[in-house]
């Protein structure tokens, strides 16, 4: 029976798998197909990419543009997080829908369904299966399809840290080892991602997070390894969903915009950031909207600015360009070393949603080389160990598990990555 395992290790940079940081997880990937030019989604952020991983599409497709997003509630557009559980349902209610684009969970609940285990933040886990056409397990509410509470010893009862990843773990192992007839197993650690948030990173406690998340791989390999035993056919995809790199600066970006005169005030409703950390959304209301290019050009000649993008350049990455959102930007790069030898330093937006941001500590968002190098790596299937340079994206991840399992992946933006 052809079956695909997904598991995703959050925020592990591609280049920090490898004998120093994870020597094992290196021999497992060794033995795989390593697409080393894979890349995030813009922003290079958890929430937009699990949606971006679940439907095999763009943010411009999916609907979900970044980590925190504006919506209009009926009182102006105001910054909201996609972290909180209630997210979705708040989604629902303004919009009338979640996800523009069906999941994986979606597409094979006809043919056997999807099983996932995540602790990651629940915006994140609800955006692999918004709503509920599989089996969705997470720390704030567990669900059956058809969004059916679980509520007895089912239900993931675990830590948003190490010790929870390895809980979930051992749990997503022993349904590997009862399958039934999910077609889909998905498992989506929450570290190194959410410890890197407060650690400098390549110091001893970071390289203990890895360690920790590394176990957690061999131990979701060693079961995959059982189920092929058995006889089933395993498409065995090792992913994360970006990389880290360290801030050196966080900008008052939304002060700064008030300071120029291009916002009313720093929680007004005309202009509103939606910051994902490294990199920045900027919405505007149709009061505001005929200042989009003076607010871009104004980015753009700032110290602390990187790539600006504005209307129609919305679809270089990945967004759409006929809503309010108006602008994207990357924050300022510097390729140069942390004292514990990671390279990679940029600057904040400041974001009201992120408390931990501190220099020195790890964040991401962006368009920077390390913060979108993501990891890839996918055995079975027909996929031939050794490292490949075809470029790949986040969104590739879909189409490929479902060409294994012989569902149609129509109405995707990403493409089946070569076996060889």
């Amino acid at each position: 029976m052809n079956r695909a395992v997904v598991m995703v290790i959050d925020g592990l940079r591609a280049d920090m798998v490898g004998e120093e940081f994870t020597p094992r997880l290196a021999e497992i990937v060794n033995r795989s197909r390593w697409f080393t030019d894979q890349r995030s989604v813009f922003p290079s952020a958890t929430r937009v990419n699990s949606a971006s991983i679940a439907t095999g599409c763009w943010p411009k497709s999916h609907g979900l543009a970044g980590n925190a997003i504006a919506l209009d509630e009926g009182d102006g557009l105001k910054a909201v997080s996609v972290g909180p559980p209630e997210f979705r349902d708040r989604l629902r209610r303004i919009t009338g829908r979640t996800l523009h684009r069906p999941t994986l969970a979606e597409r094979l609940r006809p043919h056997g369904g999807a099983i996932i285990y995540s602790n990651s933040s629940a915006g994140s886990a609800h955006m692999q299966d918004p709503d509920s056409h599989g089996w969705l397990f997470h720390r704030s509410g567990s669900f059956a399809p058809g969004m059916e509470a679980i509520t007895d010893h089912r239900h993931l009862d675990v830590t948003y840290d190490a010790a929870g990843d390895a809980q979930s773990t051992r749990r997503f192992c022993q349904a590997l080892s009862r399958p039934g007839d999910a077609l889909l197993h998905l498992l989506w650690i929450c570290e190194p991602d959410h410890s890197q948030h407060t650690l400098e990173l390549g110091s001893p406690d970071h390289r203990k997070v890895i360690a920790d998340s590394e176990r957690c791989a061999v131990q979701v390999s060693e079961a995959v390894d059982a189920l092929r035993a058995a006889g089933d056919d395993v498409l065995f995809v090792i992913a994360s969903d970006h990389g880290h790199e360290t801030v050196d600066e966080i900008i008052p970006v939304s002060a700064l915009m008030v300071e120029a005169g291009f916002k009313e005030a720093t929680d007004s409703t005309d202009v509103v950031l939606a910051s994902s950390g490294m990199g920045a959304l900027i919405y505007l209301s149709d009061e505001a909207s005929g200042k989009r290019k003076e607010i871009a050009e104004w980015i753009r000649d700032q110290e602390w600015s990187g790539k600006v993008y504005e209307g129609e350049t919305l679809e270089e990455v990945g967004q759409r360009s006929d809503t309010a959102l108006a602008i994207a930007f990357s924050m300022a790069k510097r390729d140069v070393e942390n004292r514990y030898g990671i390279r990679g330093l940029g600057h904040v937006a400041g974001d009201v949603f992120s408390k931990s941001d501190a220099c020195g500590h790890g964040q991401h968002g962006g368009l920077g080389p390390y913060e979108t190098n993501a990891l890839l790596s996918i055995s079975g299937g027909g996929f031939g160990a050794g490292e490949s340079d075809h470029p790949s994206r986040t969104i590739d991840i879909a189409p490929t598990v479902l060409r294994h399992l012989g569902v149609a992946a129509d109405g995707m933006d990403g493409k089946p990555l070569p076996r060889s």
